[in-house]
């Protein structure tokens, strides 16, 4: 056969590298052979007694083998492999079929069906805003307006991925690769509707983390409505901060309001703690009224108990108890107040005063006058008043004089 021809496949006498030129031009004769065409220059096969000539079945059966081996490699086209990250897509003479996860996989070789590999866990970014720095700044996308009517400037980035290749591929009707421009313009929407519906202060201070969370969930709503296949993981505001031409009164306000917040905290801190030591105090004096009312009444109560005891006995012998009280308020009174016996009967009828001045000068000279034994007092020149004699003539008085 033809196989066996030592120039089969254009081998050189030299045994050197098989000419490709030649090898094709061989193949095509035997094509043509086969299909009974014949070069101008082709001559027609002869036999011989040995059998060395090419019969015409010999060379059917080279043409199916290189037929066979053709259709071998056509088939094997149609393997790919899916990466664990990605999914295959399938297409049918140009329309969807299948989904393919990651691994090794089969299709009907080309033109038949194609396959697109997308990958799923690739995170993509856009900037609204700005471009790579924030100094690059896109007026015309971070300009927008808030509730009270102020302009503000609001960069801010979005981040995405793929979690549906289907739709990816065939709803994605965008200009730019991966779907950013449609990502872009839905952010846009997004955050112009977020900001305008807060004011200003909310959206430079304590309200970024809202602003994205909301401004997140609008995106991802407009996009589930196109059927994007888009999935957006994260929205991160990078900067807000009021336009360039109004930024230093801005900060000169702001600074302001700052003072304010100080100041009234530093309210706050003194009126914590002004106002607990007043309350304390004020529950203190409550609790002293209390304890004095319940003591004010308390020795009310006792003193109408033992008055109305002693009231009874009263009622049974009302002239001894009258005697009896009489001793008991004389012994009271008298045992509280310094006592001094004058002697009218001596003739003397001037009376010293003070006598507590008196007693005292005397107490040093004569320690007995402390036991309350009658004396005469020296004379002092102290003031002097006078004492008329009694009716009776010889009756003592006491005379007595409480002390502070």
């Amino acid at each position: 056969m033809a196989q066996n021809d030592p120039n089969w496949g254009g081998k050189r006498p030299n045994d050197g590298p098989p000419d490709l030129d030649e090898i094709f031009r061989k193949l095509n004769q035997r094509l043509s052979r086969l299909l009974g065409n014949r070069g101008p220059d082709e001559e027609p096969p002869v036999g011989n007694g040995n059998g060395s000539g090419e019969s015409p079945r010999g060379m059917r059966f080279g043409a199916a083998g290189v037929l066979a081996a053709l259709a071998g490699l056509w088939l094997l086209s149609g393997f790919y492999i899916v990466d664990a990250r990605e999914q295959g897509v399938v297409l049918r003479m140009g329309s969807f079929n299948r989904t393919t996860d990651s691994g090794l996989q089969w299709r009907a070789p080309y033109p038949f069906e194609t396959v697109e590999i997308v990958n799923l866990t690739e995170v993509r970014s856009i900037e609204v805003g700005y471009r790579g720095s924030a100094k690059n700044r896109i007026n015309e996308e971070s300009l927008m307006l808030t509730e009270d009517q102020n302009i503000i400037d609001v960069q801010l980035s979005v981040q995405y991925d793929v979690k549906d290749a289907r739709d990816f591929l065939f709803n994605n009707l965008a200009t730019e690769a991966d779907a950013r421009d449609v990502v872009k313009q839905a952010t846009e929407t997004a955050i112009r509707e977020v900001v305008g519906r807060n004011k200003v202060d909310f959206v430079l201070n304590e309200g970024r983390a809202q602003i994205a969370a909301d401004t997140q969930r609008i995106i991802q709503s407009i996009l589930d409505r196109y059927k994007l296949g888009v999935r957006v993981a994260k929205v991160n505001i990078n900067g807000v901060q009021p336009p360039e031409p109004v930024l230093a009164a801005f900060d000169d306000a702001v600074k302001a309001g700052q003072d304010k917040e100080k100041l009234r905290n530093d309210g706050v801190a003194y009126a914590n703690d002004v106002v607990p030591k007043a309350k304390g105090m004020a529950a203190r004096l409550l609790e002293e009224a209390e304890g004095y009312r319940q003591n004010v009444v308390a020795t009310a109560e006792g003193d109408a108990a033992r008055f109305n005891s002693v009231l009874s006995e009263y009622a049974k012998a009302p002239k001894v108890m009258r005697d009896r009280l009489y001793f008991d308020m004389m012994q009271q009174v008298m045992s509280n107040t310094t006592k001094v016996l004058v002697d009218q009967k001596g003739g003397n009828n001037l009376l010293y005063l003070p006598l507590d001045k008196l007693i005292q000068q005397s107490s040093v000279a004569a320690p007995s006058l402390q036991s309350g034994s009658a004396t005469q007092p020296a004379e002092v020149p102290p003031v002097v008043a006078p004492v008329a004699p009694s009716s009776s003539g010889s009756t003592s008085r006491d005379v007595t004089r409480g002390r502070n």
